[in-house]
């Protein structure tokens, strides 16, 4: 079967080098805890897990050794919690999110309402709505009614939202009643960049797949979005779990992959999958 790879597709700057640097911080030290998963894919997770990468959900379940904050970064109050059990930090928050929090803090200082587009569950939202008071977050517009009326509103995004759902939502916002708005683009380009390449790849094959994490929301929403172009579309974490029967007819297979898709799954499945024909029969 041809395969063809999107042109931007896998780790990001930030995955990577969180991932280097738990990597090294494992190879010197044993006792080493992830806050939260330190990306959101399972073979990754579990790969570092062999290496003694501990995940644990609070700082309340680590007594010594070292605590990395992983690249979404981790609110003020936890960093605080970490500095005051005596914890050793090695921060692997990507350096867009970091703005963004840096971002959030200055809205709040000068009077403004912080309001997030995003996702109040995905933790990086979390991170960032621990930087200032009472911040809102809009999923979508039915999140709206959150806003106060007649205020002064700074409006941010999460760094991996698309441009198009940002775009309606300021639309949303700016029909709200306000005196003042205010908005900083925080939006990450390399998953603006992702998500263009898999639209453009998706139009021109036969069926899709889009690896990455199931429990990824930013990988769901590549999948659906490919979805709209190409109803041949497939989100799989890895090639165990492909049904071999949807590939009855197909002749060219696209494949991208999220922001925390190891290179070697992605490898693994165009290899696999370009062999498909030839193992068959």
């Amino acid at each position: 079967m041809k395969v063809i790879v999107a042109q931007k597709c896998g780790f990001c700057p930030g995955v990577r080098n969180a991932i280097s640097m738990a990597e090294k911080i494992l190879a010197k030290e044993r006792q080493v805890y992830s806050l939260g998963p330190i990306i959101h894919n399972k073979d990754m997770v579990e790969r570092l897990a062999k290496a003694g990468l501990k995940t644990v959900d609070s700082v309340e379940e680590i007594q010594s050794g070292t605590v990395l904050i992983r690249s979404h970064g981790a609110a003020p109050e936890q960093i605080a919690k970490i500095k005051k059990g005596g914890l050793h930090i090695v921060d692997a928050t990507c350096v867009l999110v970091k703005r963004l929090q840096q971002i959030a803090k200055q809205l709040d200082r000068a009077g403004y309402k912080v309001v997030i587009v995003g996702d109040e569950n995905h933790p990086e939202v979390q991170a960032v709505v621990g930087c200032a008071r009472d911040v809102v977050v809009a999923a979508d517009e039915s999140d709206l009614h959150k806003l106060p009326k007649n205020g002064k509103l700074g409006v941010v995004c999460q760094t991996t939202e698309s441009p198009q759902h940002f775009s309606k939502m300021l639309g949303a916002i700016a029909r709200q009643g306000f005196n003042e708005l205010k908005v900083i683009n925080t939006l990450c380009k390399e998953a603006i960049k992702r998500l263009e390449s898999a639209v453009q790849l998706c139009r021109r094959v036969d069926i899709m797949f889009v690896l990455g994490g199931l429990e990824s929301a930013n990988i769901r929403k590549l999948a659906e979005l490919c979805k709209k172009y190409n109803s041949q579309t497939f989100h799989l974490q890895n090639w165990n779990e492909l049904d071999k029967m949807v590939l009855s007819g197909k002749n060219v297979a696209g494949v991208t992959a999220g922001a925390s898709t190891p290179d070697w799954i992605i490898a693994e499945f165009v290899k696999n999958l370009e062999a498909f024909n030839n193992s068959s029969g």
